[in-house]
């Protein structure tokens, strides 16, 4: 009978408990929308998170062997795969698997960090810092349930490599030597991007190594096998490298040869790239740009994508603090206790890359402070058991750590409670993908904004031209483009970028769509070729049906999706901003309507008042569903001179007050009235929450 001593049981007793509070936190959502229809599809709830939706693509296509050239479905990446396996072993529904993967993957976070406090011989220190960590602001947001994305493991699986660095620091053993490079391997195989992190390890390592222990060739072991498992070439060719390594190593004159191996990783790690995806990410969060231009052909220029997303965007410090610590406080008390932890036991030290990478989240964006979290625990939980320590007895120690515990965490609980993120689609929006499967080819392509490329993909089973992961500047601007131009000019873009799309896959083209299509149309002047939309140009061959996919929702994000197209493209210079205003929070003043605080309508003349300013806007139309849901209009007419029109949506609550362009657009015009060209489109799918339109040309 296997003999465990009392440590150990303390161990897993600590990380049973910790792992329950954090999954049973997760399911608080789960209870809260349990029984709301609007968010369910086949008997469940949806996810809450746009990317999910690509990971869930491919999972579906993996279980079901169905997947064709250029589908852009992930059925090679790790998500995907681990899903598929999942779902293919388990005895629940693929939603439920997609739904509660995030809630137990993500909460396994309190293994390592347990692990990591028995090292410093203080499991009360994990155990503490573990319920916090796995439970904070920003790590909750990002792994609750339904927010079916890789930060599922994101920080579990840094937080396992961070514990075997420490353990083959702290003990010195070759075992930890091999699961160390495993680790990155792991971490490697289910997040491309760990390059910056793992390579932030290494150098901190080394530095740990020429500063504490120089003389000590185990460090330059670690470091060696670390860099080739770091290398930029595939699993396969690094998996039996790092074995290899490890049994050398394991050999008595390995040691004489270390420095040399080490000079060899180096060279490998640099000669495969090692330090290009590296230098990428940067650029990609901090060093961004307003707009990109196009290195080869015309020198086009973009609205570049990063300025619009907000987990990309810079933080005010109390956000910053309250997502990793869930309070200004603690978050105070837990640099500072972090700080006293990494003195008394300067192994800490090698999780300054987490602070680091979570501290780039003032000006990466607050995606980025999940790193922090669970390093920045540790600090609080640390002050928490020395405060205990210095205590008289023995019950006010554990009276005090008890209660400063629960001070840590009832802000945190509070979030959690109150963070009632709706799911990403509702039921109807989701209907009408379900209907449009069935109606598309898989072939077919859904024009939308990027924000749906996932889900349209995964529940309508097409292609887009769009999505979360395919959203540059050169290929947001067609997409733009065809949703706030006029319906024939859009028409037209859609029909050239889809084929243009298509062509671009078998040619492997280096130049942008619009450059390709400027170059194929005889225009040296990309604004010359826009215009020659409203002509009668010579259309590429249809191959396939395109459809376009326009939400009620979409109207929020108007005025964000012009910015990619109202922009020069030779130049650079952004156009004038489209005049758009919404209202849904209006309410009767008697003789006008007041629309927001210094916007007023009057309710028998429709002239607005927009602070001291007095505009006739040029028509009033009102839209309203008849007994059979079918859309009705009633437009009057007022100065034909005007530069707004005023739209009152009655069954949405909702005004809308635009200038002309915005008035004429496809999606106003297609979306919001139902007023569509017969010649150019077909209504296909309707219902208030979505419409589905068919090109014909």
């Amino acid at each position: 009978m296997i003999q465990i001593d009392k440590e150990t049981k303390l161990t897993l007793l600590y990380i049973l408990f910790a792992f329950t509070f954090s999954v049973a936190l997760r399911l608080i959502w789960v209870y809260q929308f349990g029984d709301y229809e609007a968010f369910k599809f086949n008997g469940q709830l949806m996810i809450n998170t746009n990317d999910g939706y690509f990971w869930a693509e491919g999972a579906r296509d993996i279980l079901s062997g169905l997947s064709q050239p250029y589908d852009l479905s992930p059925t090679t990446l790790a998500t995907s795969q681990l899903t598929a396996f999942f779902a293919k072993i388990l005895p629940f529904s693929f939603e439920s698997v997609i739904l509660y993967m995030p809630v137990v993957l993500s909460s396994l976070v309190v293994i390592p960090m347990i692990l990591i406090a028995k090292t410093l011989h203080n499991l009360t220190l994990g155990f503490i810092a573990a319920l916090l960590g796995s439970v904070a602001w920003s790590y909750y947001n990002r792994t609750m349930a339904g927010y079916y994305d890789t930060d599922m493991l994101n920080i579990v699986l840094p937080m396992f490599l961070l514990w075997s660095i420490i353990w083959a620091i702290n003990t010195k053993e070759e075992k930890y030597l091999l699961i160390t490079a495993i680790d990155i391997l792991i971490y490697r195989w289910w997040y491309p991007q760990s390059y910056s992190l793992e390579f932030s390890f290494f150098a901190l390592i080394l530095v740990y190594a020429l500063i504490f222990e120089r003389k000590n060739l185990y460090n330059y072991k670690l470091l060696a096998i670390m860099l080739f498992a770091m290398m930029d070439v595939d699993g396969v060719i690094r998996l039996p490298i790092v074995f290899g390594l490890y049994v050398f190593f394991k050999m008595e004159k390995a040691d004489k040869f270390a420095f040399s191996i080490l000079a060899l990783a180096v060279v490998a790690f640099f000669v495969t790239g090692g330090f290009d995806p590296i230098w990428l990410r940067l650029k990609l969060y901090v060093f961004t740009d307003t707009l990109v231009s196009s290195k080869e052909g015309m020198g086009l220029h973009y609205f570049a994508v990063m300025q619009t997303v907000r987990e990309a965007g810079s933080i005010p410090f109390s956000e910053f603090a309250n997502r990793i610590s869930g309070h200004g406080v603690t978050f105070i008390l837990s640099l500072a206790g972090y700080v006293y932890l990494a003195y008394k036991h300067k192994l800490m030290l090698l999780a300054l890359p987490m602070i680091g990478l979570g501290f780039l989240a003032s000006v990466g964006g607050l995606r980025f402070t999940i790193y922090a979290v669970p390093i920045l625990a540790f600090g609080v939980a640390f002050l928490i058991t020395e405060l205990g320590r210095v205590m008289p007895t023995e019950k006010l120690k554990y009276l005090s750590m008890v209660a400063f515990t629960l001070a840590i965490l009832y802000p945190n609980y509070q979030h959690i409670e109150g963070y009632k993120v709706p799911t990403v689609m509702n039921t109807d929006e989701v209907k009408v993908l379900d209907i449009l499967k069935v109606k598309a080819n898989r072939e077919d392509y859904v024009v939308a904004w990027w924000d749906y490329g996932y889900p349209i993909r995964y529940y309508g089973d097409v292609k887009t031209l769009v999505d979360g992961g395919k959203h540059d500047g050169d290929v947001n601007f067609p997409v733009s483009f065809i949703l706030t131009s006029p319906q024939e000019e859009a028409a037209k873009m859609a029909r050239l970028d889809v084929e243009y799309t298509e062509a671009g896959y078998e040619t492997n083209r280096s130049l942008s769509y619009i450059e390709q299509m400027c170059s194929d149309y005889g225009f040296s002047d990309a604004n010359d070729f826009l215009l020659s939309l409203q002509t009668e140009i010579k259309l590429p061959n249809k191959t396939r049906d395109i459809y376009f996919y326009l939400p009620f929702n979409m109207l929020s994000i108007y005025p964000t999706l012009t910015k990619f197209s109202y922009i020069d493209l030779m130049s650079g210079k952004e156009k004038k901003a489209p005049f758009y205003f919404i209202s849904r929070n209006f309410r009767d003043v008697g003789s006008s309507i007041q629309l927001s605080q210094e916007v007023f309508m009057d309710k028998e003349t429709f002239a607005l008042t927009i602070g001291t300013q007095k505009v006739t806007p040029k028509r009033f139309v009102k839209t309203f569903y008849d007994k059979e849901m079918q859309l009705q209009s009633s437009v009057q007419n007022i100065d034909p001179n005007a530069e707004v029109s005023i739209i009152y949506m009655s069954n949405y609550n909702t005004f809308l007050v635009l200038d002309e362009a915005t008035y004429n657009s496809l999606f106003i015009q297609l979306m919001v009235l139902e007023s569509y060209d017969t010649n150019l489109f077909e209504k296909v799918i309707t219902n208030p929450h979505a419409k589905v339109y068919k090109l014909k040309i």
